[in-house]
């Protein structure tokens, strides 16, 4: 009995070392990999491929995995100072979405892709913006947006990136330029007041021409027009009584007194 047991103790303590080493290999070349993440694998330095999700095998000291992931990243541009095309002074900042469509690219053909990326976005802010007038700047977001897209996505392409959306998020300009922008939008407000009024002015006059000529091919219409407006002044219990008398009436005085005048 003692010989078995002593037999056993030599076989496992054999197998020591060899279970040992087992456990040190599954705990250096297993990886796991989340569904958004992709390992490129360097083997004695040169890239084999991007694997992943799931279960990743590696050859220990051989093998090195550097991990990628293929979420959309909002990054955050600082705010940038800005000279305009019409020489404004103002602070400008951005949020980039994008994220990684070749994880082999973004490891091998930039440093830092996040960190490239983000240089990338301030340096192209300041071009754009500097490139284009204070009002358009305000006025044309979504032109300014497709043009900050475009050149950023043609830049980051060769990293294996691709840039889906930036929006300029705020616009910071002096005191003094708010100020004047608000007295050039009121003076614009009132423009628009003035022009509105004399529009309704020239549309009433208009009307008004139009109705001269319709009562003086109907006079009748003049003496209804006299009586309408008796009725209304009648409906305010006025103390006053108005009683609209014919021009006509009056026209032998006005001859009388053109012939005496010419007489004279």
């Amino acid at each position: 009995m003692a010989a078995i047991f002593g037999f056993i103790n030599s076989i496992l303590g054999g197998l020591l070392p060899v279970i040992v080493l087992v456990i040190l290999f599954l705990v250096t070349a297993l990886r796991v990999l989340k569904e958004y993440e992709r390992g490129v694998i360097f083997r004695l330095g040169r890239v084999i491929k991007a694997k992943g999700p799931g279960l990743i095998i590696l050859i220990p000291i051989i093998d090195r995995m550097v991990k990628v992931s293929l979420r959309t990243v909002a990054m955050d541009v600082p705010p940038q100072d800005v000279i305009t095309k019409d020489n404004v002074s103002i602070q400008v900042n951005a949020v980039v979405y994008f994220r990684v469509m070749d994880p082999t690219n973004a490891v091998i053909q930039v440093e830092d892709y996040l960190f490239a990326t983000s240089q990338l976005a301030q340096t192209t802010l300041r071009s754009v913006c500097g490139q284009v007038e204070l009002d358009d700047l305000l006025s044309e977001r979504e032109k300014i947006n497709g043009e900050l897209q475009q050149i950023l996505d043609l830049h980051t392409d060769a990293w294996g990136i691709k840039v889906s959306t930036v929006e300029v998020k705020h616009i910071d300009m002096p005191q003094e330029m708010q100020r004047a922008m608000a007295r050039q939008a009121e003076a614009e407000r009132e423009r628009r007041a003035k022009v509105i009024n004399a529009q309704g002015e020239y549309q009433a006059a208009e009307k008004l021409a139009q109705a001269a000529e319709i009562i003086s091919e109907h006079p009748q219409a003049l003496q209804l027009r006299y009586l309408q407006t008796l009725r209304e002044v009648a409906s305010e219990n006025n103390s006053t009584t108005l009683f609209p008398l014919p021009l006509d009436l009056f026209k032998p005085f006005l001859k009388m007194v053109e012939n005496k005048e010419v007489s004279e």
